[in-house]
Formats: C-alpha cells, sequence, structure tokens
C-alpha cells in the first residue's frame, strides 16, 4: 500500500450490482466498463461488498464472471461479516486464486436478508459477535500470509472508543488504514497519523456533491443543499495530508473521472 502513496495510485470506489437490480445485463456492463477504465488509469479498484447492507454480488465473483483481468496489486476487495462461513471462504478462495491480495477488512452494515458469521465459525472465543478483528484473525489463519489486510478507521466516533478498536485491529494483523470520509482536516485523523507513522493511511475522499447523505457517517444532520465542491476537498486533502492515498467514493465516471488525475500534485 505504500507503493500505491508514493506513485499517486487513487482508490477508486466501485459498487456491484445488486442482486434484486431489474436490468442486470446493463448494470453488469456498466460494472465492467468502470473496472476497465479503472485498470486503464493504473488506480486501485476498490469493490464494496453488500454496500449499506443492499444484498450485491461479490466483488471477485463479478470478476471472474465477467473474465475481467485485475491489474497486479490494483484491485482490492471489501469483506465483512455479513456471510455464511462456506461464502466467506468462497470468497477467500477465488481472491486467492486471482492473485488479489488487498482486502478492506469491516464488521460492515447488515440487514434482515443477510447471514453473519458467528463466532464459532471464525474459531472466536469470549465474543458474543465477530467482528473485523475477528474477521483479520481468521483470515490471517487460513491463509498465513497472504493478505494485505486493511481496517477501517472512524474519525466520527468517540476518540477514546475508536482508538481502543483501531489498537485491536492493528494487533489482529492490519497492514493500513481508510478512514471514513474526511472533509478538510480532521484532528482525529492529524492523531491516528501521529499513533501510527509507519502504517500506510487511505483518507476518503467524499466526492458525491451531496454533502447531507454524509449524516449518518459524521452523527449530526447535515443540512440537504449545503454548499461542497469535491474536486476542491480532494485537492485540500492532497494539501493537508501529502503523505496519505486517497479512496474516491461516489466517484462520478462521467462528469469527475478525468478531473482527479489533475488534483494530486
Amino acid at each position: 500500500m505504500r507503493h500505491h502513496i508514493e506513485n499517486r495510485i487513487y482508490h477508486v470506489e466501485i459498487l456491484p450490482p445488486k442482486q434484486e437490480t431489474e436490468k442486470l445485463e446493463a448494470d453488469l456492463e456498466a460494472f465492467a466498463v468502470k473496472f476497465n477504465r479503472v485498470m486503464a488509469s493504473g488506480y486501485c479498484a476498490c469493490i464494496t461488498d453488500n454496500a449499506m447492507g443492499n444484498l450485491a454480488f461479490q466483488g471477485s465473483e463479478m470478476i471472474e464472471e465477467l473474465s475481467l483481468v485485475p491489474g497486479d496489486d490494483l484491485v482490492m476487495i471489501h469483506l465483512n461479516t455479513f456471510h455464511t462461513k462456506e461464502n466467506l471462504d468462497g470468497i477467500l478462495d477465488s481472491c486467492a486464486r486471482l492473485g488479489i491480495r488487498n482486502l478492506l477488512v469491516i464488521s460492515g452494515d447488515g440487514s434482515d436478508r443477510l447471514p453473519r458469521l458467528s463466532p464459532s465459525d471464525v474459531g472466536a472465543q469470549g465474543v458474543e459477535a465477530v467482528t473485523s478483528v475477528e474477521l483479520l484473525r481468521y483470515i490471517e489463519r487460513a491463509h498465513p500470509g497472504f493478505f494485505n489486510l486493511g481496517v477501517a478507521f472512524n474519525p466520527y466516533e468517540p476518540e477514546e472508543h475508536e482508538a481502543q478498536k483501531m489498537e485491536r485491529k492493528m494487533a489482529a494483523g492490519a497492514r493500513f488504514i481508510i478512514t471514513q470520509p474526511v472533509i478538510g482536516l480532521h484532528p482525529m485523523v492529524e492523531k491516528l497519523l501521529a499513533k501510527y507513522p509507519q502504517v500506510p493511511v487511505i483518507v476518503e475522499a467524499w466526492m458525491s456533491k451531496k454533502l447531507d447523505l454524509l449524516s449518518e457517517a459524521v452523527g449530526y444532520e447535515i443540512p440537504e443543499g449545503t454548499p461542497y465542491d469535491p474536486i476542491e476537498n480532494l485537492k485540500s486533502l492532497h494539501a493537508i495530508y501529502p503523505k496519505c492515498g486517497v479512496y474516491l467514493s461516489l466517484l462520478g465516471f462521467k462528469t469527475q473521472y478525468d478531473l482527479v488525475k489533475d488534483c494530486w500534485k
């Protein structure tokens, strides 16, 4: 991941089609076009896992079924705790077959439609539910040394609580960190960088103009229509965090994609 930062490789979020889509063929084609465009740019394609609790096709499944070619070290699969044990092992095995080593391991957003791993599934003891910590430990045991495991950092959570969670994640095998969306300088991100100076940190840039959609993540209401320029915030993040990588969430492939290359200077 340090290589990505040093070589100014953006992390570009791609959402796979929802399984309930009524236009499957069109959605599959759109996914393939976005994936291939990211590969051609030399960026890293970051494929979400049932984002917002919506049942969707899985990243490595999409790559195999559509015969897509992942670039060397240019794919990151998100992996959360809302899977069956069989499905989890299948995802890990398919990533290994494809040579995909980068995983972002998160607890994830659930729903009544999604199964959830039990502690016994991942060999965890003394816990009531599987979190990213237990999932990290399981992946490292099941595929020792193969995956480059990353975790999420939420600067909007209570500081002490989030700091303790990060310590457990690092102890469980995390090797890089991706933040929740950041708007300009954030003191919690500054403290994270100071505490883990050797760990690659990637800050998330919110590329949607609808800033109010961030309300749930930040924990307070952002009024609809609040002025926000995603490109200007992206430039600001590069200036504030020059030693960090950047994850582009909800990037507009039609309107923004060709603009971002000039922001990382």
